[in-house]
């Protein structure tokens, strides 16, 4: 692979990667919350790589020709985001910055970042049909080895600019707990309108 094709998939990735979305939304949550953005990131880059890595063993193109595999991949991915939607409409957390940094909540978080990346299928959809395009059948490397360095590339820019994202939330809103609170309750509805969206695009077709 030569260096003119990762830098063409690096500026496609990252428009992707700066585009506000659910993944946003989540890191924001957890600005919010305090000392969590470290995990939430970590949560969300674990979901990112299980997709990539499905994508890169051949797995992903039988389980998007595979209907029923990718309905439920959809349905439960969006029960899930309504549920951590709902909640955070319902009990918009406060800046917590005072508070302590557990293992449990370190856990809770991570755990949470990968459900919410590893069970949209957008993003399953997304490294599907972007990232075979920028492969090369003539490379030294094998298919999957380029999926997958081309997949950490993505990783490392999500990553970047998710700490950025959830640093600066973290610092603008710890002082401002209305503002806090409404920030939080936009997050839950984007969460929400992504759900509802992923089901109506489930009983539309």
């Amino acid at each position: 692979m030569t260096p003119a094709i990762f830098a063409a998939f690096w500026a496609v990735s990252m428009l992707f990667v700066i585009t506000p979305g659910l993944d946003w939304a989540y890191i924001i949550s957890a600005g919010i919350r305090g000392r969590v953005v470290v995990p939430a990131v970590t949560g969300l880059l674990l979901g990112h790589l299980m997709a990539i890595a499905i994508v890169a063993a051949g797995v992903g193109a039988l389980v998007a020709g595979n209907p029923l595999a990718l309905t439920a991949l959809t349905l439960i991915g969006a029960a899930y985001l309504l549920w951590i939607g709902f909640n955070m409409l319902l009990h918009p957390p406060a800046p917590s910055a005072g508070e302590g940094q557990s293992s449990g909540s370190w856990l809770r978080w991570a755990g949470k970042g990968i459900c919410i990346s590893g069970l949209n299928p957008k993003v399953f959809l997304l490294f599907l049909a972007l990232l075979p395009q920028f492969t090369d059948a003539n490379a030294a490397w094998s298919i999957p080895m380029q999926i997958l360095a081309l997949g950490l590339l993505h990783l490392v820019s999500c990553g970047l600019i998710y700490l950025l994202v959830g640093w600066g939330s973290q610092s603008i809103l710890q002082t401002r707990p209305q503002a806090a609170r409404v920030v939080s309750r936009i997050s839950g509805a984007a969460m929400l309108f992504i759900a509802i969206g992923l089901l109506a695009g489930q009983a539309f077709k």
